[in-house]
């Protein structure tokens, strides 16, 4: 195994360090992102065709609604 030369290191650490700023942000939303998930799941079950994917969306958007507003 090769050592790593601190020119080699520094994407690693810009990488890391991005890490630390993103992935606040990403875990504060989510629950949101679960609902909207079980959202689209659930309204997929429903209609045919283009009411398909109409309700897929309706239930993406009011799933994430909805764990939003419990979530407050």
């Amino acid at each position: 195994m090769r050592e790593l030369d601190k020119g080699s290191a520094r994407p690693l650490k810009k990488l890391a360090i991005a890490v630390m700023i993103i992935a606040p942000l990403a875990l504060g939303a989510c629950a949101e992102t679960v609902g909207a998930g079980a959202g689209a799941y659930a309204g997929n079950q429903f209609g045919k065709g283009s009411g398909k994917t109409a309700a897929t969306v309706g239930g993406a958007v009011g799933g994430a609604v909805i764990v939003h507003e419990i979530g407050n």
